[in-house]
């Protein structure tokens, strides 16, 4: 039986192939605008999901990505954001609204796979530098029927978005280019330019309302860098670090590309004497056991931080 993720990525791949003057994601996005006005549409069971549909547009983007050459428009893999997804439902499970931000959204894979863990009571807003990006990003909102605003910017420059509860974020790793505009931020160094991810962290905590959390995917090397000073000079300052855990080393291609969960909580008045920070190994996740213990884990930390 074909299932519905299958059959949404036939539909989806098989109007690009067709289409011979867009490029791949560019006839994706066409095959998505069809599909939303009801002209054609996959077959799919009145059963099907959001997830579903999320993956199977996911897998006709991945397709594109790597037709069109574009390895700085990596998406973060599934185990890896649904596992972000699971921290997310279990740290918002008290709050009847949970408002969302991912500043360096992509294609908005992370944050709708984080909103899907949630629920209907989740609203996000987007922000990304790359329009084409954010066109498929947008157009998979409205099919996830996800309540979602885009903002196509330099998430490092000035932002017009409320304080949320949540941020999640893949970060941009590497060095930020912009000296001018770094200059404004507690992590530019004193020589040379300031590493992106430090300041997507900062931006981030910037926009979180107090006791809002950040769930971050670092390299695992964070705290090895030349400027790892900046970096705990401002966490001390300015953030609770609640949470490093340590990704499998198989879901990533070298030692060099293997990352970690960064959790952080913005400190409120009422906040009691800082927690244990909670320090873990992912296992393996096709190890079953392992990982049904690791949930338990998970369970016991935020029964102890709600």
């Amino acid at each position: 039986m074909v299932t519905n993720t299958e059959q949404i990525f036939t539909f989806l791949n098989e109007h690009a192939e067709s289409n011979n003057e867009d490029l791949y994601l560019e006839a994706v996005i066409e095959a998505c605008q069809e599909w939303l006005s009801g002209e054609r549409m996959p077959r799919l069971s009145p059963s099907v999901t959001k997830e579903e549909i999320r993956r199977g547009i996911q897998l006709a983007v991945l397709k594109g990505m790597k037709e069109q050459a574009q390895p700085n428009h990596q998406m973060t893999p599934d185990a890896i954001g649904m596992l972000i997804g699971h921290f997310a439902n279990k740290l918002m499970q008290h709050k009847e609204q949970v408002t969302l931000l991912d500043p360096a959204a992509g294609t908005g894979n992370l944050l709708f796979t984080v909103m899907n863990a949630i629920g209907d009571k989740a609203t996000a807003t987007s922000v990304e530098i790359d329009e084409l990006l954010v066109r498929l990003s947008a157009i998979t909102a409205e099919l996830l029927e996800q309540p979602v605003r885009f903002f196509v910017q330099d998430a490092l420059r000035p932002l017009l978005v409320d304080p949320v509860d949540l941020v999640v974020c893949d970060l941009p790793v590497g060095y930020y280019p912009d000296d001018d505009n770094a200059i404004s931020f507690e992590m530019m160094p004193a020589e040379g330019h300031a590493f992106a991810h430090h300041l997507f962290i900062e931006q981030s905590m910037n926009h979180l309302r107090e006791g809002g959390y950040a769930i971050f995917l670092t390299p695992s090397s964070l705290f090895e860098s030349d400027q790892s000073a900046e970096l705990h000079r401002y966490l001390k300052k300015n953030a609770v670090i609640r949470a490093v855990l340590q990704l499998p080393e198989s879901l990533f291609r070298s030692a060099a590309h293997e990352k970690s969960l960064f959790i952080l909580q913005k400190p409120y008045a009422e906040m009691k004497a800082k927690p244990d920070v909670l320090l873990s190994k992912v296992p393996n996740m096709s190890d079953k056991l392992a990982m049904s213990r690791f949930l338990e884990q998970i369970e016991d930390w935020v029964s102890e931080e709600l």
